[in-house]
């Protein structure tokens, strides 16, 4: 059976100002909670880590486990 892109995480390159879509999809997984995350509700990422968040308590949490 075929997947549509919409069925499969899309592949991005973070930056600072934005992303870029390296494969085509409709959600990244949150690098903490594994929820997908709509790429048109996207807010949160980091670009050292190259990892996307939920919200900005998930990335605060990741960033700290960093520390």
């Amino acid at each position: 059976m075929l997947m549509s892109s919409g069925e499969q995480p899309a592949l991005l390159v973070y930056g600072p100002n934005g992303f870029r879509m390296v494969k085509p999809g409709h959600f990244v997984p949150c690098a903490v909670s594994g929820v997908p995350i709509p790429l048109e509700t996207l807010m949160y990422w980091s670009v050292e880590l190259q990892e996307a968040y939920a919200s900005p308590e998930l990335a605060t949490r990741r960033l700290l486990d960093q520390a």
